[in-house]
């Protein structure tokens, strides 16, 4: 007998059918994965077992879940299963966890509500429940924002666990961690659900953990089930072309590094279209971007009247040169992101020399620096936070052009923000529609058309396209390196993600707590690490292992 069964379910919300008609089971004490990119329906699905659709019009089908039809309940009823027999671990961390409470009195209310344990019981059991998870018994009363991401997910599955539930699901729970955290937070999940003999949910955009983790393998797309069955058998042998076209998209070490777009069904570019990389590498190889022993540190606070120093970066030395990727790798606190904003001077250095078109940008005026500001851009990782929402896309485009006077009336601007969005693969109507409106995909398009409309020679892409879907991420990079070919655009691209590091960078920077451990072109590095923190970071990918 299955422990949960969901037959012909259905939501809508404001007569959009979100999920139509969807039925899969998991069976006991097996790893279930449920796979598609954002807007299949899958964490929809998952949040109508739990009960959290309190937005959505209707709920409709049947979910069983040990033998009980978890639709018929109450609230009350609902309540009292959902966190003691059934658990979830969400995407975002931080935003699960509480703020102004420290970590013990987060799992500890969990025990006290549904197990009823005292105080003094249900510290002792946090504590438990900290080891098992590999925190320090220390951490116990620290707060969610003095930990690091890997800890704060440890922290959540330390707390959905806490009932020994029988169900958990595990909703995205490592996209936009490092390689080495995410390998530790998928045995440490591998490792629980033996120990406690409970089923997974996992639901998940990346295939390569569903071929490390999972027994069976949903596939969904536009709310209904494309694919279902045994994992190896799905990944080996996909029926479905939409299931073939994921796995398609997938960059992995094995991946050419500049190939030309995959004939994928199913998964089309905001007009349908794909990007021409025909084009040739018109490049001029001379160094445009000099760094010298960059560094930068952080002043904290020890207790009351106590400081001290955080080197985040110590003596980083590169060279960029025209037309050419340098990728950026490394773990969380590595101290990469800080590079990047070091060189836009949204960090101020504490020591080295930033040497671009003869003129050190660290050491000239803030006016001097002005002029230099428009032709080296920045993408962040997260283009709505990012975005001004109140804007329009129209708005967003020409706001910098207007700053830096570029374009010789409001009728050019408006044209060469139109030209834009026709270049990184957006409609002309986008032009008035606000950011919400966009999907994930779409809205770095347009953080890159707003760092294009100032004419840039350097785009510093951080994180850019982590949290994206892979067939998105796919379309995102294939854009970048047709903007490269295009316009002869420099790039340093930083992520935690190897494999797209690989498919896009010419030349690979590792760090490792500020400090630069390997150096070498890609070709190089991927083949012949020489680092043996660069071959831990290798063997920690998925499937690399």
């Amino acid at each position: 007998m299955n422990l949960l069964e969901i037959h012909d379910l259905r939501v809508a919300f404001r007569a959009v059918d979100a999920v139509k008609g969807v039925s899969f089971s998991v069976p006991r004490n097996a790893t279930v994965a449920l796979v598609g990119e954002s807007g299949s329906g899958k964490s929809v699905s998952s949040l109508a077992v739990m009960g959290l659709l309190d937005a959505a019009d209707s709920v409709s089908g049947s979910i069983m879940f040990d033998g009980r039809e978890l639709l018929a309940l109450d609230g009350k009823q609902r309540r009292a299963l959902c966190g003691k027999e059934i658990a979830m671990i969400f995407q975002e961390p931080m935003s699960s966890l509480n703020p102004v409470f420290t970590v013990g009195a987060q799992i500890g209310e969990v025990l006290r509500l549904h197990m009823k344990m005292s105080r003094a019981q249900a510290r002792r059991r946090t504590l438990e429940l900290l080891e098992e998870v590999g925190m320090p018994a220390g951490r116990i009363d620290a707060y969610p924002g003095e930990l690091s991401g890997g800890q704060q997910q440890r922290v959540m599955i330390a707390m959905a666990i806490a009932c020994e539930p029988k169900l958990l699901i595990a909703d995205e729970p490592t996209t936009a961690l490092d390689v080495t955290i995410q390998k530790q937070i998928l045995e440490l999940i591998a490792r629980l659900q033996k120990r406690h003999a409970m089923s997974v949910l996992f639901i998940t955009h990346d295939l390569g953990l569903v071929a490390e983790m999972a027994d069976q393998v949903v596939v969904m797309r536009d709310g209904e089930v494309r694919e279902a069955g045994p994992a190896r058998q799905v990944l080996s042998a996909p029926a479905d072309a939409y299931t073939r076209a994921l796995l398609d998209c997938r960059l992995t070490l094995q991946t050419p590094r500049r190939p030309a777009i995959p004939a994928q069904a199913g998964i089309h570019g905001p007009q349908g279209g794909t990007l021409n990389l025909d084009s040739g590498l018109r490049r001029n190889d001379g160094a445009l971007l000099e760094v010298r022993n960059l560094s930068k540190h952080f002043t904290q606070r020890e207790g009351w009247f106590g400081k001290r120093q955080f080197h985040a970066v110590k003596d980083v030395s590169f060279t960029l040169a025209r037309g050419r990727t340098l990728g950026v790798v490394g773990e969380s606190g590595s101290g990469k992101t800080t590079v990047g904003l070091t060189l836009l001077r949204l960090h101020q250095a504490s020591g080295g020399s930033v040497w671009f078109d003869g003129r050190d940008l660290l050491s000239m005026p803030a006016r001097a620096f002005q002029a230099y500001k428009r032709r080296i851009q920045i993408v962040f990782q997260n283009p709505y936070a990012s975005l001004n929402p109140r804007f329009t896309v129209g708005d967003i485009l020409l706001e910098p052009m207007r700053l830096h006077r570029i374009g010789a009336d409001e009728r050019a601007r408006r044209a060469a923000a139109l030209a834009l969005l026709d270049k990184v693969g957006l409609p002309a109507t986008a032009y008035e529609r606000y950011p919400h409106e966009f999907s994930g995909g779409q809205r770095q398009r347009i953080a890159i058309a707003r760092c294009l409309t100032l004419q840039p020679e350097i785009l510093v892409c951080d994180e850019s396209v982590s949290a994206l879907d892979v067939s998105v991420q796919r379309q995102v990079l294939n854009l970048l390196k047709d903007l490269q070919d295009e316009l002869g655009l420099s790039y340093i691209f930083i992520s935690h993600d190897l494999a797209v590091v690989r498919y896009l960078a010419d030349q690979v920077m590792v760090m490792r707590q500020g400090v630069v451990v390997e150096l070498a072109d890609a070709d190089a590095l991927y083949s012949d690490p020489q680092h043996p923190y660069t071959r831990s970071l290798l063997s920690a990918i998925p499937g690399n292992g």
